[in-house]
């Protein structure tokens, strides 16, 4: 437990002090975020224009914070370094930087989608399958459908269709938390929760192993979770830091390298945890955003590009467009997030007293 509160501070404090001078950094260098006036449909869209300009690309900040507090941790004695954790970072890595290389063009173009926006989601498909595919080649991670355990349902998976399943697990999270950093602190504070939640369940794993460790030598269960809980302490502290800066009005966003870096570490964190299925709920609000993205296009288009559902999507656009002032969005939709994780935790927790019983 020392460890874990170990990661989330050194996280945090590490978090707070790199956001400061990121936003030193990148008003010294005169450019900031550019802000749409029109979204891809001509459509107008909240007026934010008063953001322009604003330092980006904070992400760095959560996390370069969150791996500096996960190394730190490993000096005590008893918390090892997993494969498994060290795939998972890797991965935010990667993703990270493909956002860095978008953020960088936004900033240096002036446009706000970048220029890789049309060919981003084919480059992140790849990499997540490769992401997956490395994962199950490379350590004993589980390879069964789960849901709050690794036989629950506990389908056995082919290789091909685990890859493909946790690959599309990756890159739909990635993609969704991308999609929700539209507002100050929105995405920042549900990723805190999101953390929170599989500190939680790892830890729970650790001191369960007989429910959620491996059995008699079976390719089954979840591998060193105490290590993963670490890394679930470690973003959700860095993600902490970074909100004091990034709480409306924000002094400085998180850009792409943020949003794939965060979606990375949680699509990652429900994959080694085996709760697959339960990041739906961990993630909900993340779910809706996207969700309202995808009916906004589909509703669009079937309608003869004529008539949208949503004033705008994401649907956090749509209640600013209103009325809802921008702050009353951010928290009422905190708490939904909150209540969604609160659920998703209670589902565990519940699975848990059965299997005891």
């Amino acid at each position: 437990m020392i460890a874990i509160f170990l990661s989330g501070a050194v996280s945090l404090l590490a978090s707070l002090l790199s956001t400061r001078f990121l936003i030193r950094f990148f008003k010294n260098l005169g450019k900031g975020q550019p802000i749409l006036t029109k979204d891809e449909n001509n459509a107008v869209v909240a007026e934010h224009s008063h953001k322009h300009g604003t330092p980006t690309m904070g992400g760095i900040a959560i996390v370069l914070s969150a791996i500096v507090g996960y190394i730190v941790t490993h000096i005590r004695r008893g918390v090892v370094f997993s494969d498994q954790a060290m795939i998972m970072l890797l991965a935010v890595v990667v993703m990270a930087l493909l956002g860095l290389a978008d953020d960088i063009a936004k900033v240096r173009k002036g446009r706000n989608r970048g220029v890789f926006w049309k060919v981003k989601g084919y480059i992140t498909l790849a990499i997540s399958m490769g992401l997956a595919l490395l994962l199950a080649l490379t350590t004993n991670v589980s390879r069964t459908l789960s849901f709050t355990r690794h036989d629950n349902p506990g389908w056995q998976l082919h290789l091909v269709i685990w890859v493909l399943w946790t690959g599309f697990i990756i890159f739909a999270t990635t993609n969704a938390v991308n999609v929700t950093d539209g507002l100050d602190g929105l995405a920042g504070g549900s990723a805190v929760l999101g953390f929170a939640a599989f500190t939680i369940i790892a830890y729970w794993a650790f001191r369960n192993p007989q429910i959620y460790a491996f059995k008699a030598g079976v390719r089954e269960g979840v591998v060193n979770p105490l290590d993963l809980a670490v890394v679930g302490a470690a973003f959700a502290g860095a993600c902490i830091g970074f909100l004091w800066w990034n709480a409306a009005p924000a002094r400085i966003f998180m850009g792409d390298v943020g949003a794939l870096g965060i979606g990375a570490a949680l699509s990652m964190l429900a994959i080694t945890t085996d709760t697959h299925l339960l990041l739906v709920l961990i993630c909900g609000l993340n779910v809706m955003e996207i969700g309202s993205v995808a009916i906004q296009m589909g509703y669009f288009r079937a309608s003869g590009r004529k008539k949208r559902l949503f004033r705008m999507s994401p649907i956090h656009h749509h209640f600013e467009l209103s009325g809802w002032p921008e702050t009353t969005v951010i928290i009422r939709f905190w708490i939904i997030s909150g209540l969604c994780v609160a659920a998703a935790l209670a589902l565990f927790i519940a699975d848990f007293v059965h299997v005891q019983r």
